[in-house]
Parts: structure tokens; C-alpha cells; sequence
């Protein structure tokens, strides 16, 4: 299942979020969400976890918890929406 993770300390690691998860099952991937430009995180990611039952009770066991200082939001990522290009950026 893949999960969203947001409000995250944009000093933690990659490393620390998926710890984080692998409390309550196998992690494949933890990841955060970079600008492009800056490369600095825009506080939110993804954790991937194959096994649901232990997804969805790291879902209930994190969301509204605090993470190095920040209360976050976990839940079931929803499919990224398609939005219209900006053919006006500089």
C-alpha cells in the first residue's frame, strides 16, 4: 500500500521516516517530496509497505502521533490528480 505522510520536519531523513514505519511491518520504500529547484523537501512523502494489514495499522498507529517535533497526517495515498501544464512559468 502506498501512504501518504505529511506535515513531516523538513530536517528529518529518509532513514528516520522509515524507521518510523518499520515499527509495525516491512517498508520497501519511504521517500519524501523535493522541490526541483531548491531540492529541499516540501515536508511531505510516501511510504510503500507490501503488506496491508501492517499498513493500515501503521496508518492508525502514526496519524496524529509527532515525528521529530510535528504532529502528521498518515493515510492511504489517493492517485495524483491530473492538473493542467503551466506553459507560463519562467
Amino acid at each position: 500500500m502506498n501512504i501518504y505522510v505529511g506535515n513531516l520536519a523538513y530536517k528529518m531523513s529518509e532513514q528516520e521516516l522509515r524507521a518510523a514505519f518499520e515499527a509495525f511491518g516491512e517498508v520497501t520504500s519511504a521517500r519524501f517530496v523535493v522541490d526541483r529547484e531548491t531540492g529541499r523537501s516540501k515536508g511531505f512523502g510516501f511510504v510503500d509497505m507490501p503488506n496491508q494489514e501492517e499498513a493500515e495499522a501503521a496508518i492508525n498507529g502514526l496519524n496524529g502521533t509527532e515525528l521529530n517535533g510535528r504532529t502528521v497526517t498518515v493515510n492511504e495515498a489517493r492517485p495524483r490528480e491530473e492538473r493542467p501544464r503551466n506553459n507560463f512559468r519562467k
